[in-house]
């Protein structure tokens, strides 16, 4: 009778979460874009032009927008409308975030993990493409609240060759990277959910959004599942998260961003204005405007919100 009372009290301590969850009340999950976009016109604008397939679009602490070049290996930043490479052109950089010391974490497709110097557009190697880990070729990352980094593997898989990856390096002095998943067709765009508890990646082969437990979440009943599903397009590419939890994604050869709540109930789509590019890469929100970049035609657009980015760590 002790054993059975024992298993009895560690099943009900295990299903508290559930039981709590089922007692909550049904959420409100029907949405509208004026919940997002602000004003009554809430209009696109050409922010500023560039060249070289953008990607990997940021702000930094004092509010410059930097990106980068795929084609052309360069760092940019914008200074009066105008795009200006920074340092020298190497490889092939694919995905940036700013890391809280103001250093770029670059996801480089033939170097690896990289950081890049603002100040002078030197890049060093943090994780070479030929290290520990046999990288096929990176393509995005996304920086968790601890300073912990989960960067994508696509290259090399596909809707019919699952052989994607997703990675994470610990903040720590000297960690390596880890295998965080794999399976995916072609992982791309990555971000960190606003609790730190779901890390969402783009399976761009599958136009969807999956979502997985983060190396620190604290639900054991947490399980990878599909979080959103494009419609046509091809895929979701950049992915970023707002102060309230949202998710906006970069959907690719659309010409739009979709955006969902953090149950993924979506809001709506924005699409890019009338005679814009579809190629919508990657996307960022700064001081009331979400920005995205368009490499088709190498603009970057941006148009006023009600949300706010996520507080830098």
């Amino acid at each position: 009778m002790r054993t059975f009372n024992i298993l009895a009290a560690a099943l009900a301590a295990c299903l508290a979460p559930i039981g709590a969850l089922a007692q909550q009340p049904a959420p409100e999950v029907r949405h509208d874009l004026s919940e997002i976009c602000a004003g009554d016109s809430c209009q696109w604008e050409r922010y500023a032009q560039c060249d070289g397939f953008i990607e990997g679009i940021n702000f930094d602490a004092d509010g410059t927008l930097w990106m980068l070049a795929y084609f052309k290996g360069e760092v940019l930043k914008v200074e009066d409308g105008a795009c200006v490479t920074v340092g020298d052109a190497a490889g092939a950089p694919n995905g940036a975030k700013i890391a809280a010391d103001g250093r770029m974490i670059v996801a480089d497709r033939m170097a690896g993990l990289q950081s890049v110097d603002l100040a002078t557009g030197a890049r060093s190697s943090l994780h070479p493409s030929f290290g520990v880990a046999q990288f096929r070729g990176l393509n995005d990352l996304t920086i968790a609240g601890d300073g912990g980094i989960y960067f994508t593997e696509p290259y090399g898989s596909d809707a019919l060759n699952k052989v994607g990856r997703v990675y994470f390096v610990g903040p720590e002095e000297g960690a390596q990277p880890e295998l965080f998943h794999e399976g995916m067709a072609y992982p791309n765009g990555i971000a960190v959910s606003a609790d730190g508890q779901r890390v969402y990646v783009a399976e761009f082969a599958e136009n969807r959004v999956i979502s997985l437990p983060s190396r620190t979440t604290k639900n054991p009943f947490d399980t990878p599942f599909i979080f959103a599903r494009m419609e046509g397009g091809i895929g979701p590419d950049g992915l970023t998260v707002d102060a309230n939890g949202n998710l906006y994604v970069a959907h690719f050869a659309a010409g739009e961003i979709v955006v969902f709540d953090p149950l993924g109930f979506a809001y709506g789509t924005l699409r890019l204005p009338e005679g814009a590019g579809v190629w919508t890469t990657n996307l960022a929100l700064h001081d009331g405007y979400l920005y995205v970049t368009e490499a088709s035609q190498n603009v970057v657009w941006r148009l006023p919100v009600k949300t706010a980015a996520l507080p830098r760590g």
